[in-house]
């Protein structure tokens, strides 16, 4: 898993699973911790998904709200909207939605 940060953005890139779940909880954590502004979770270049990665998000939410802040997850493909949805937590993330091409 490759984590950049780029301003009020942690750009996510590779596998995000059960193995790369504590590295990105710090980077949220830590993004949460040290800044005063919301943060944009970007999975646009996350090539595979699980759910204990989707509850790390789904943890991460909660916590930004308790801060004062506001998380969103962008660039959610279908395998990954349609993982929300069968683990119900798209009722506690919110995914930014994706404008509509003419």
């Amino acid at each position: 898993m490759d984590i950049e940060t780029d301003g009020d953005r942690l750009v996510l890139n590779g596998a995000f699973d059960v193995r790369s779940t504590w590295e990105v909880r710090n980077a949220i954590y830590d993004h949460l911790d040290s800044r005063d502004e919301d943060l944009v979770i970007d999975l646009t270049g996350v090539d595979s998904i699980d759910v204990t990665a989707l509850r790390v998000l789904a943890v991460a939410t909660r916590r930004a709200v308790s801060l004062g802040h506001h998380l969103t997850l962008r660039g959610c493909g279908p395998a990954v909207r349609r993982l929300l949805h069968l683990s119900r937590l798209i009722r506690v993330v919110e995914v930014e939605r994706e404008a509509a091409t003419a």
